[in-house]
């Protein structure tokens, strides 16, 4: 029997509101029970404690590419240099189960993870600006939500329910979304792609108004980002477009709570108010985010209104510890205020959209910021290379990065660039496709092997100086079935990549099938192209040297994903050192 003293709210579990909705029931008609008068105390849905972790969402409207990601980066750098500890997520409303197979013009690069998850670009301005590794868990898509539903919905996990968008794949959001908080982050910060209002975008929206609802306040918040457009004709920043932006989200059930405005132009106090009274949020809560010259200025300016304190009070956070900047702000007073100046020349088939290469320009900059040298980037398309054009086109370089990729369109042109570099003592780097390149030009020119070529590129080729790895061979699907993710290397005594980084022992990122074939490694170096790095436990060869040339180092790795602007990559900075004294 239960006592008249019982209350519902006793009967209340902490995290289920259906589990309690049916103690209710249970507690009204049991056979056991004499419900008797009693007074009805409901508790608050799931407020959690300030130990556990607070959530911030970031959604953007009015148009896309309006920089959601570097907003979420400089907000995690602040958050971070203030003592808590910070991760960052992307939610990407396409359909492929990750951007592995997507063309680099319709995504810009594939961000690699040392667990070997292929992923959003933007994950890499995450581990650049905070210094910190991502993982498989920091990059979701539809296509993998709906995947993990479907496998479910097969095994019978759902007893034969109806599948449907809510609860079921908002369901698997919501998990998705909380599963970084087991790795006892203090914040996680979550950008949602795309703008609101697409079609694609709708269930994340939902998860996240039901996540409001079920973490309680001061657990949750949201930040828009807008576009405040600039009308040259009368002179005015326009808020009518951001005012619908919001009003959309509203529509959702979701207000925000931080209006964050990329414009190009100073936002004046009347038009913040104006933001504020049609937007639903304090002044103090519209922050300006206006152009600057590189995307590292950003979290200053952000700072000086103040946008993590603004961030802090809504979660009911401590603002006591200051932001520590101190080394952010010494790299960019050494990227703005160069010593010298250098070229290289990037030579790829993707430069037309140079997000498709996008570690490696920031690599570039981490490295000449840490050498005070200016890094002037000559993107070059290989498919545009010949024998008669590649001296003027490659004219007054002071070094050369050859980059990966997949394909055979513009390998020629790689060849004859990688070949030009050697012939005229031009320091080079190749990576991934890039080392490949290095060793089929080597094997034609040097080792005359005239019909020297990749298995990826000919399969009949009589010199496969390039070959499909073993456990390749039985692969038929492409997508996350690469050699990636962090593999070790172990470095050859005296060689240049062991003075490099100063250890002989290394862990790099890999995104490849095919492989530097061992059976032509005798005649390779005899000549003096010497494998210099390799697998441990595979003996796969990981890089490649030139001896009596100034730099001219192969990796089948890249570097370019693991360059922070804390801790800039070696390989990089021994590059832009070597070109600089190459410089006439």
């Amino acid at each position: 029997m239960i006592g008249n003293s019982l209350t519902l709210a006793s009967l209340a579990p902490k995290h289920n509101t259906k589990q309690f909705i049916s103690k209710i029931y249970q507690f009204q008609f049991s056979k056991n029970c004499l419900v008797k008068q009693f007074s009805l105390t409901l508790p608050k849905p799931n407020l959690m404690s300030k130990k556990q972790t607070k959530y911030i969402f970031v959604t953007g409207g009015v148009t896309s590419s309006l920089g959601k990601g570097i907003v979420s980066a400089s907000l995690g750098l602040l958050l971070k240099s203030r003592g808590f500890r910070v991760t960052i997520q992307k939610l990407d409303p396409y359909i492929n189960i990750d951007p592995g197979t997507l063309n680099p013009y319709e995504h810009g690069e594939c961000y690699v993870t040392e667990d070997g998850a292929e992923t959003d670009l933007d994950l890499g301005h995450y581990e650049r600006f905070l210094d910190s590794t991502t993982s498989q868990n920091n990059n979701v898509t539809t296509g993998r939500i709906y995947q993990t539903v479907i496998e479910k919905e097969r095994r019978g996990d759902f007893l034969g329910k109806t599948v449907q968008v809510i609860p079921h794949i908002t369901n698997e959001i919501k998990r998705r979304i909380k599963i970084l908080a087991k790795q006892d982050f203090d914040i996680i910060i979550t950008e949602i792609g795309g703008t609101v209002g697409d079609i694609e975008s709708l269930p994340y929206i939902e998860s996240v108004r039901q996540l409001r609802w079920e973490l309680g306040e001061k657990n949750c918040m949201v930040i828009h980002l807008t576009l405040l457009p600039y009308l040259a004709s009368s002179g005015e920043l326009k808020t009518k477009p951001s005012q619908h932006s919001v009003r959309q989200l509203m529509e959702s059930g979701i207000q925000a709570d931080v209006l964050v405005c990329r414009t190009e132009h100073f936002i004046s106090k009347e038009i913040k108010a104006k933001l504020a009274q049609f937007c639903n949020v304090g002044i103090e809560n519209v922050i300006e985010c206006k152009d600057v010259d590189t995307i590292y200025q950003v979290p200053l300016e952000l700072q000086k209104q103040k946008f993590d304190e603004v961030v802090l009070r809504e979660l009911d956070l401590p603002t006591d510890q200051e932001a520590d900047l101190k080394d952010w702000k010494s790299f960019l007073k050494k990227y703005k205020n160069p010593k010298k100046k250098i070229e290289i020349a990037l030579v790829g088939k993707y430069v037309s959209l140079q997000d498709s290469y996008k570690s490696i320009a920031e690599a570039f900059i981490h490295a000449g910021a840490h050498v005070e040298t200016d890094v002037k980037l000559r993107w070059v398309y290989s498919g545009d290379l010949t024998s008669e054009n590649i001296a003027e086109e490659l004219n007054g370089i002071d070094g050369m990065l050859i980059a990966p990729g997949f394909g055979d369109r513009g390998i020629e042109g790689k060849i004859l660039a990688a070949k030009f570099a050697r012939e005229n003592n031009i320091p080079i780097l190749g990576i991934c496709l890039g080392m490949q390149i290095m060793t089929i030009e080597f094997a034609r020119n040097v080792l005359d092997f005239k019909d020297a070529n990749s298995a990826e590129f000919d399969l009949t080729t009589k010199f496969p100086v390039i070959s499909l790895m073993e456990e390749q061979k039985t692969i038929e699907e492409k997508g996350g079935t690469m050699r990636l993710g962090s593999w070790k290397c172990h470095l050859k005594p005296g060689s240049r990549l062991l003075e490099i980084y100063g250890q002989k022992n290394i862990a790099e990122r890999h995104r490849h099938r095919y492989e530097y074939n061992s059976e032509y490694q005798d005649d390779f170096e005899k000549n003096g192209l010497i494998a210099t790095g390799f697998n441990p436990e595979t003996k796969l060869v990981e890089t490649i040297e030139l001896q009596n040339h100034p730099f001219y180092i192969g990796v089948q790795y890249h570097p370019e994903y693991k360059s922070t602007v804390a801790t800039p990559h070696p390989l990089f900075i021994a590059l832009v050192n070597h070109a600089a004294k190459n410089k006439k």
